[in-house]
């Protein structure tokens, strides 16, 4: 019966206890096993980057979108929202102690409501820009050891 006790006076003097406290402050308040598409603060600032994010704003309509709410960048996060408004996707803004304003601190991310545990989660890793076809090499003719032996050069 003390050991109940004990506990309750715990709880209530430092809360209930949370999972993975430093994984949820640097995530928005959720976890990282969650996480479908994450921006840092620097990323935001990157028009390829935002245009990136918006571009694929269909993929995002089974999930919730957290948003930093202690940035300033208004106009990137201002379109977020009228697109998630338009798109019937809910967001959220977190102005609490885990958003972070520094540079690697989280300004945007794209959460399920169960795990999804995939193994990139950055912007630039979920969508990779494409390998630009003038810098693929040429094909080449290949040869077997045969007609390469008995090649004659003139």
């Amino acid at each position: 019966m003390s050991e109940n006790l004990e506990n309750r006076v715990n709880q209530a003097a430092n809360g209930v206890p949370q999972t993975k406290p430093d994984e949820r402050r640097r995530f928005l308040g959720s976890l990282r096993e969650r996480v479908f598409v994450r921006m840092n603060n620097s990323e935001i600032s990157d028009h390829e980057l935002t245009a990136l994010f918006l571009a694929h704003f269909a993929d995002y309509e089974p999930y919730r979108i957290l948003i930093n709410g202690n940035i300033s960048d208004t106009g990137f996060f201002t379109e977020v929202e009228a697109k998630a408004s338009q798109a019937n996707i809910s967001f959220t803004l977190i102005n609490n102690e885990t958003a972070q304003t520094n540079t690697d601190g989280t300004a945007l991310l794209v959460v399920a409501e169960q795990a999804l545990n995939r193994p990139h989660i950055e912007i630039q890793q979920v969508y990779p820009p494409e390998f630009p076809h003038d810098a693929l090499p040429s094909p080449t003719k290949h040869t077997n050891f045969f007609s390469r032996l008995f090649h004659k050069e003139s």
